[in-house]
């Protein structure tokens, strides 16, 4: 949030406003179209590694569970915890947690290895946003240090280690296995398109007519700042990420954020059939409360007659 306010301090808030009155109904239906989309292309990967871990999961139940971790996800602190409500929900029904949990985290880790792959590829071919967001050695070169000692600290921890070659055995079997990652791979691009398809209807939305060659860098280093978990719903890092990119490519640092705040609201108009499932399970739960309560209520009645 620190972050949104002092992009909007520097910039004012007239992007933000110019962005919010942008959206019209096309693009909510783009939204709400791509993000089926996606959310089919990322229950489809969650089934197929969970299936190869061993626990059974369908694609309609799958489906429903990730639009509704996808909701939670962009309302929430951090942008994983229903990511977390699914792994543990899957890992309960199935009799084995730490299996679910791991299921979640390896078909999320697939995703985030198709943005690294294709963002590098991507990004390798406009160098000059990268030298617009150099961080100086001074700040990088100490973070790198005390990250390498905490991976040796926490390496020395047995309990660590165990977990670590647990992941690792089930990484072999659902995502390196030959007849699985070719399956994951597809998956993962499908959904990475589908993002960064969304994130171009958001820059079209506020007016940018860059080549479409020209505004991919930039998109792509938006998501990868998204990942952070230091935002609600990716805003925040996404604003101050895409306002620099925007302006070190010449776009402008104004149009950067309106097309990252489009890209937020047009998120979570993409999610919102997750609020759905989430309120259905809510109101599935309630039900027998409330027959619980009426047949207690019926029966002191009857006693005290």
């Amino acid at each position: 949030m620190a972050l949104l306010v002092l992009v909007v301090w520097r910039l004012g808030a007239g992007p933000v406003l110019d962005g919010l009155r942008a959206v019209d109904l096309a693009a909510v239906l783009a939204a709400l179209g791509i993000g089926a989309a996606t959310t089919v292309a990322g229950a489809a990967r969650w089934v197929l590694v969970s299936r190869r871990l061993g626990m059974p999961l369908r694609l309609g139940p799958a489906v429903a569970h990730c639009y509704r971790a996808l909701f939670l996800n962009s309302v929430l602190p951090a942008g994983i915890l229903g990511d977390v409500g699914r792994a543990v929900e899957h890992g309960r029904a199935v009799g084995d947690v730490g299996r679910g949990a791991r299921a979640v985290m390896l078909e999320k880790v697939a995703g985030q290895i198709a943005l690294v792959v294709v963002g590098t590829v991507v990004l390798v071919g406009e160098p000059s946003v990268l030298s617009a967001l150099s961080v100086p050695v001074q700040v990088w070169a100490p973070a790198l240090g005390v990250l390498g000692a905490a991976v040796v600290v926490a390496l020395r921890v047995r309990r660590v280690r165990s977990g670590l070659g647990t992941l690792l055995a089930d990484a072999r079997r659902g995502l390196l296995a030959r007849d699985a990652w070719p399956g994951v791979a597809l998956l993962s691009l499908a959904a990475l398109a589908g993002y960064l398809g969304l994130f171009l209807v958001a820059a079209r939305t506020v007016g940018a007519t860059a080549p479409t060659a020209q505004l991919l860098p930039l998109l792509v280093l938006a998501l990868f700042v998204m990942g952070l978990p230091v935002n609600v719903g990716g805003f925040g890092p996404r604003e101050a990420v895409a306002a620099v990119a925007f302006g070190a490519v010449g776009l402008g640092a104004a149009q950067g954020l309106s097309a990252a705040v489009v890209y937020g609201v047009l998120t979570v108009v993409s999610t919102l059939p997750g609020g759905l499932v989430l309120l259905a399970g809510l109101l599935r739960r309630a039900r027998p409360a409330r027959r619980l309560a009426t047949t207690t209520a019926a029966a002191s009645a009857t006693v005290t007659a």
